[in-house]
């Protein structure tokens, strides 16, 4: 959704501050992508903050729309344009104080601007490097042991809950009266279908009440936690001289908003947001489908080995495993599909400067059986990413996701049986959330209904997840398969002894 829609879903649910990375729009387009946001911003009463996009690209193992360097950082700050830098994820560039992340860092620290991070599965001396660079927070968390090294560095630990990625509950786990003023609860790419169904940091509020967290305590977490990590000094608490910032509810065993309030003005009532609704214009954030030389032939995978590298699916997680699998191939040496087997191919081609760059891999226990399903959406660079049982499926989903600007499409049997088109920089709908979700359940049933993808499975999220070279363990890139763990290339073949 455009940050608009964003804020008339959101606000009904009590959240009345954002502070968000736009580091997924600033990949594809740039500054100008930064400029949209702002703009945009401006046409819904849900104070929206932006941090600015640290690591675009996110590391230099894949192809973006845009490059910002240290220096393309300072006048956005200064301006006042962004609160601090967003998630540092490059970590094995902090903690090698490679000269090129250190002068990133300087801009802000120079500046007196916060700084998010992104450190997963980082412990030891290696954290410790990490957060003496100046990174003040970790929303990767995903288990008790991260939680409590951070918190023990200084840190504040977002405890996420988002679509697919569920780490709320393992970590309430080893929050304590002593270290619960350090943990904040978060959002973390929550789907729209998702906030009109459970909600946001209400929802986690929930959550926590369920564990038996005290309520006063979870909605600390959610309030004035979070507005002191943020150094937002004039809201979180209710108090004079402070922002009128207020949620109303009735029943601290059942929250559920009846009212929300920003800086003085009922905004939202009984589930409605109550404004005015304008839209900001997005014509310079679309066109952003741009594939140079492409072929079939591109999605064939030589193979010089019958075993293999395979991206493996994690439930509710970010992570994956890199798992060895046996597979089949012809008397080329090209790798053939087998429907007793959970493995399918999986292929990342370059979207924004007509590279021709096309890399296929191989993704485990997705669940696909039949047909190719294809997105925009894959993080951090937003390339397209397609996941398949056979090339010419495949290729038809690329084509139509170049013609509709990018966005979602499934086919199977070479006709396109789904689609939902995102043209605001091949990642937002102009729809309204209502829309989006009921297209969302559309491709869903879709996918689990012909293409056989598994019912555990989040047809969307979880496959733009699997190029998000900055968590681990194996991610793919339009450049190639990575080794998330030792941040290099590794072949796909796995040579046997």
């Amino acid at each position: 959704m455009t940050p608009e829609e964003f804020g008339r879903l959101l606000v009904p649910h009590g959240t009345t501050t954002v502070m968000a990375d736009p580091h997924e729009i600033v990949n594809v387009a740039g500054l100008k992508g930064l400029d949209y946001m702002i703009e945009a911003a401006k046409h819904t009463a849900l104070d929206i903050q932006y941090m600015l996009p640290s690591c675009v690209p996110a590391t230099n193992m894949e192809n973006a729309g845009a490059v910002l360097t240290a220096s393309d950082m300072v006048a956005p700050l200064e301006e006042g344009k962004a609160a601090g830098l967003a998630e540092f994820m490059d970590f094995p560039g902090v903690i090698q104080a490679q000269d090129s992340v250190i002068d990133k860092l300087l801009v802000a620290r120079n500046l007196n601007k916060r700084i998010d991070g992104h450190s997963p599965m980082v412990s030891g001396k290696e954290l410790n490097a990490y957060v003496a660079a100046g990174v003040e927070n970790d929303h990767e968390c995903s288990t008790v042991e991260e939680l409590q090294a951070r918190i023990s560095r200084g840190m504040y630990v977002f405890l996420r809950e988002g679509t697919i990625t569920h780490n709320l509950r393992t970590l309430l786990k080893g929050v304590t009266p002593q270290n619960a003023h350090r943990c904040c609860l978060c959002g973390d790419d929550v789907q729209a279908k998702t906030l009109l169904e459970k909600g946001h940091l209400d929802n986690s509020i929930r959550i926590c009440i369920e564990e038996n967290m005290d309520p006063i305590t979870a909605i600390q977490m959610a309030t004035i936690n979070t507005a002191t990590c943020c150094q937002l000094h004039d809201r979180g608490a209710v108090a004079p001289g402070l922002r009128a910032d207020l949620v109303i509810f009735q029943d601290l065993d059942n929250l559920v908003v009846e009212q929300t309030y920003i800086n003085g003005e009922l905004v939202a009532d009984k589930g409605e947001y109550v404004l005015p609704y304008t839209k900001a214009v997005t014509s310079s954030v679309q066109s952003s489908v741009h594939i140079g030389d492409f072929s079939i032939e591109k999605l064939r995978l030589q193979l010089t080995s019958n075993k293999a590298r395979a991206i493996q699916y994690v439930p509710t997680e970010a992570l994956t495993n890199e798992a060895i699998v046996e597979v089949e191939r012809d008397e080329t040496g090209e790798f053939i599909y087998n429907p007793a087997k959970p493995v399918a191919k999986i292929a990342v081609v370059e979207r924004h400067n007509n590279t021709g760059n096309v890399f296929v891999g191989l993704f485990k226990d997705y669940g696909i059986q039949r047909g190719a399903i294809g997105i925009s959406i894959a993080h951090d660079s937003h390339n397209l990413i397609v996941t398949g049982t056979n090339d010419a499926d495949m290729a038809i989903v690329i084509e139509n996701l170049k013609q509709q600007d990018g966005g979602v499409v499934l086919v199977n049997n070479g006709e396109v049986i789904s689609r939902m088109a995102l043209p605001v920089g091949g990642l937002m709908s102009n729809l309204s959330g209502e829309e989006v979700a009921a297209e969302q359940t559309i491709v869903n049933k879709a996918a689990r209904e012909v293409l056989g993808i598994s019912d555990d499975v989040d047809p969307i999220m979880t496959l733009g997840f699997m190029s998000l070279a900055v968590i681990p363990t194996l991610k793919i890139t339009d450049m190639g398969l990575v080794d998330v763990t030792k941040f290099e290339f590794v072949p796909v073949s796995v040579e046997e002894n």
